[in-house]
């Protein structure tokens, strides 16, 4: 397999650490006694397209990851995600385990074949290995998600980027993407041998005759958004290491903006459901388990 890279914007410059007055990073006081739960609203200071529909919608909770960290949530059927590049050229990699058995998980061959595609957008529903919808992108600015580039480890990514370890450089630390992933579904009861291919929201790659792989540095804009409604409950673990294909010579730390709210089911006539009859039946297969 043969790598080549394209641009289809304007190069993206090497990500630093945000200023520090980084209106996302500037938090209140300690909370009064009388509201001792510190939740800041963080999703107020995302870019204006990305806070379309929030307020509306009535957000749980919102939070900021760094670039190169990672987390994890279990999540409940009917939560809406959205999910926010704030800074432009992201790769947020994404792994799903359904929370009732997790040997059930997201299945890439499988989605991609059910639904003719080799990219994600509006409409595609991430299926699990037993034929069922596990999540589904009901909005999304950007209009291609990578499925196929997989993970960077820590020896390409000391390659690439050289090493960069805790003790010496606290949170500018290098951290890989499937080491991350490894750490946060290790939080779950899974281990290496569980470690599935991720989706690479907010990453480009296309595939030509040949075979070769294209990455398209710069594809995510700054204020570029994706809405994952969550299908059954779920464990959703995700990693903002860069993209393995990324040709960036120094380690980007670019941001994601995350939050969350309640929407309940794919309804009748939802665009998932609709947009082909292998999703509907996804859909179908995953409602039988909420009767």
């Amino acid at each position: 397999m043969s790598l080549t890279t394209t641009s289809t914007t304007a190069a993206v410059p090497p990500a630093s650490a945000p200023a520090l007055d980084d209106p996302l990073l500037v938090l209140p006081g300690n909370p009064p006694a009388a509201d001792p739960v510190d939740a800041p609203a963080l999703w107020q200071g995302f870019p204006a397209a990305a806070r379309e529909g929030l307020a509306e919608a009535g957000v749980a909770w919102s939070d900021v990851m760094p670039g190169g960290g990672h987390w994890s949530w279990r999540l409940r059927r009917g939560t809406v995600l959205r999910l926010v590049a704030l800074d432009a050229g992201l790769n947020a990699s994404l792994v799903l385990y359904a929370a009732h058995d997790k040997l059930e998980r997201y299945n890439m061959p499988d989605s991609l074949k059910a639904q003719h595609t080799a990219h994600y957008s509006r409409g595609h529903v991430l299926m699990s290995d037993m034929g069922r919808a596990m999540a589904s992108i009901v909005q999304d600015s950007l209009g291609w998600h990578d499925p196929l580039g997989a993970l960077m480890d820590t020896a390409w990514m000391q390659r690439r980027y050289g090493e960069q370890r805790y003790g010496e450089h606290r949170n500018a630390m290098h951290r890989s993407g499937k080491d991350g992933l490894l750490i946060e579904i290790g939080k779950h009861g899974l281990a290496r041998r569980d470690l599935i291919a991720p989706v690479n929201l907010f990453s480009k790659v296309t595939v030509d005759e040949e075979g070769r792989f294209a990455f398209h540095a710069g594809h995510a804009r700054a204020g570029d958004f994706v809405d994952l409604r969550l299908d059954m409950d779920v464990v959703l673990a995700i990693s903002t290491a860069p993209h393995p294909l990324d040709p960036a010579t120094t380690y980007p730390r670019r941001r994601l903006g995350l939050a969350a709210w309640q929407a309940g089911p794919a309804a009748a006539d939802d665009v998932c459901r609709r947009f082909r009859g292998e999703n509907a039946r996804a859909l179908r297969n995953t409602d039988l388990l909420y009767l």
